[in-house]
């Protein structure tokens, strides 16, 4: 069968890994693609990213099925679009995209239907935000209210730093529109966990858990990024974990998709954090996570089309996913200088021993030969029966992939 794929991440990346791997797939094309799923197996780039040409292209290749991993073009409605002509594509509509397109949005519906969530207030001008932060307990988190590729978050400890916050937002612009609401919100002190789930609409099958490592540099210092290395299964996320959030998080969530009447078969990303007073949720993401997919792909052991051929059945109830019984550590290579200013055109170097545990994410495929093309170049996978012997693999892999000025954190996995 053909497929398309949407997105050009190293998420997408693995996901085409993933799905090649199955003897039903003959076929995948990935628009636009990188340098990744230009050389991987059964996988063409076609470089397309408007959304009526797509729905195209689906139509004059006879695409059985397409799959979406960025949020952009969900929030765009490409769901609405493709089904309005008949087409099977797995991901949310435009409304159930909106609990990851908006967080004002997406916590109001969190409020509406009990789901175990931080207390928060919604600012759409400069001037009644400015007074909120001049007397709210600190430190307090404010978030742009649109997308902002997993940046729009700031941790506040002072005043000052709310205040600077709310001008680069609302003031500066610094997101392009995305920020010109935000929402302010009670910080929570814990641990944070990845919960990438599926959904046919009438059930939620979570995956594996994951723990991303955001900073930039060793022991959670410096600004955050998209993502600097994921362990899965996350450690903090106990039986008692799992318990609190299918009772107070995920459960909730399906009633809310189900009474709200979003047409939802695709993947629901819970981002939780672990308190002293019980888990709670920060947001949803409504794609799989990047660099999160990367390990938990790494550790599935079910067919992941026939996975998403359950969801658009709606017979995801009867289905059980298979996971290897080991721990994958995933670290992130990126380019020097990330996430501030950073040279591009390096050539990458990966070993052919290691081809099979190498995610391409800023890397294109220029004149037979891979080069860098963004901050975050690749994730290299390392896995073992142990948190030690997955550890030791992956930087033992990372020492296989070379290109110039690259640079990665040191504690995957250890740091707490």
């Amino acid at each position: 069968m053909k497929l398309l794929l949407i997105g050009s991440g190293g998420r997408e990346h693995a996901i085409a890994w993933k799905l090649a791997k199955s003897p039903k797939v003959s076929k995948i094309y990935v628009a636009p693609g990188n340098g990744g799923t230009a050389i991987e197996n059964k996988c063409e780039n076609v470089n397309i990213t408007d959304l009526d040409e797509l729905v195209k292209f689906a139509k004059e290749n006879h695409i059985y099925l397409t799959v979406v991993g960025p949020e952009d073009p969900l929030t765009k409605g490409i769901t609405d679009k493709f089904k309005a002509e008949g087409l099977r594509i797995f991901g949310p509509d435009k409304r159930g995209a909106e609990l990851e397109g908006s967080k004002s949005f997406s916590k109001a519906f969190m409020k509406k239907y009990g789901v175990k969530t931080a207390e928060y207030e919604v600012f759409t001008e400069i001037e009644p935000a400015l007074k909120y932060v001049e007397n709210c307990a600190y430190p307090v988190v404010i978030k742009a209210d649109g997308l902002a590729a997993g940046k729009g978050v700031a941790i506040c400890e002072t005043k000052e730093e709310a205040v600077n916050a709310l001008k680069s937002y609302m003031i500066d612009d610094i997101f392009k529109g995305a920020g010109q609401k935000v929402v302010i919100e009670e910080f929570l002190d814990g641990v944070e966990a990845s919960i990438l789930s599926i959904t046919d609409g009438k059930t939620i099958v979570p995956f594996i858990s994951a723990k991303d490592h955001k900073q930039i540099f060793d022991g959670g210092k410096g600004p955050n990024t998209g993502g600097m290395g994921v362990l899965a299964p996350n450690p903090y996320v106990t039986e008692s974990v799992m318990k609190d959030f299918k009772e107070n998080i995920m459960n909730n969530t399906l009633k809310g998709i189900q009474k709200e009447g979003f047409d939802f078969k695709g993947i629901i990303f819970f981002g939780l954090m672990i308190c002293k007073k019980g888990t709670y949720l920060l947001e949803y993401n409504v794609r799989m996570g990047d660099p999160e997919t990367q390990s938990v792909l790494s550790l599935m052991d079910s067919d992941l089309f026939e996975l998403i051929e359950a969801a658009m059945d709606e017979k995801l109830s009867e289905t059980k996913v298979l996971w290897k019984d080991e721990v994958c550590i995933n670290v992130v290579l990126a380019s020097g200088g990330y996430p501030g200013k950073f040279n591009k055109g390096y050539e990458i170097k990966i070993d052919d021993s290691i081809k099979d545990k190498v995610f391409l994410a800023g890397a294109k495929f220029e004149d037979g030969v891979l080069k860098t093309s963004g901050g975050r170049v690749l994730s290299v996978i390392g896995r073992g029966k142990t948190l030690e012997e997955a550890r030791e693999e992956a930087y033992d892999n990372v020492k296989l992939v070379n290109f110039k000025d690259s640079y990665c954190r040191t504690d995957i996995g250890i740091y707490k």
